[in-house]
């Protein structure tokens, strides 16, 4: 069976800490994917805000979600702290990716929990339709930039 593989960026200018709740936890006591995305989408927030924007004020234009991709590398627990790093590459007419780094914080060093991907695309959400990603934008977000 073929499994995702996910080659992220080398650097990542962004990461926040989360702890994972009780309410994270499905019926198997750990992490489920629903939640795990969940946790991407708070860290892609907490990017989008640390750069002054949020997913419907983007330079203009909204952002929308247009694909995911997760690989899953350990399990995550009640009471685990983890850090997600994100960073955004590959800007086109239209969107750019946005990659996660989710490790497990651990004394003894941290542990890869995840890795995942997320295709955004530029969005006009009053006339519904795609939109041009903005130059300053990819200025700002860019890997290449910094």
């Amino acid at each position: 069976m073929d499994r995702i593989k996910l080659n992220l960026p080398d650097t990542f200018p962004f990461s926040t800490t989360l702890s994972i709740r009780i309410t994270d936890l499905n019926y198997g006591g750990h992490v489920g994917n629903d939640t795990f995305l969940a946790l991407i989408h708070e860290a892609r927030q907490q990017f989008l805000q640390h750069y002054g924007y949020t997913e419907l004020s983007f330079e203009g234009t909204g952002l929308i979600m247009a694909d995911s991709a997760v690989e899953y590398k350990h399990e995550l627990s009640h009471g685990d702290v983890i850090k997600i790093a994100v960073a955004a590459t590959g800007f086109d007419k239209l969107g750019f990716d946005l990659f996660y780094l989710i490790e497990l914080v651990n004394p003894e060093g941290n542990k890869i929990a995840g890795k995942a991907k997320t295709g955004m695309m530029c969005f006009d959400y009053t006339a519904k339709k795609k939109a041009s990603v903005p130059e300053a934008a990819v200025k700002k977000l860019s890997l290449e930039s910094m």
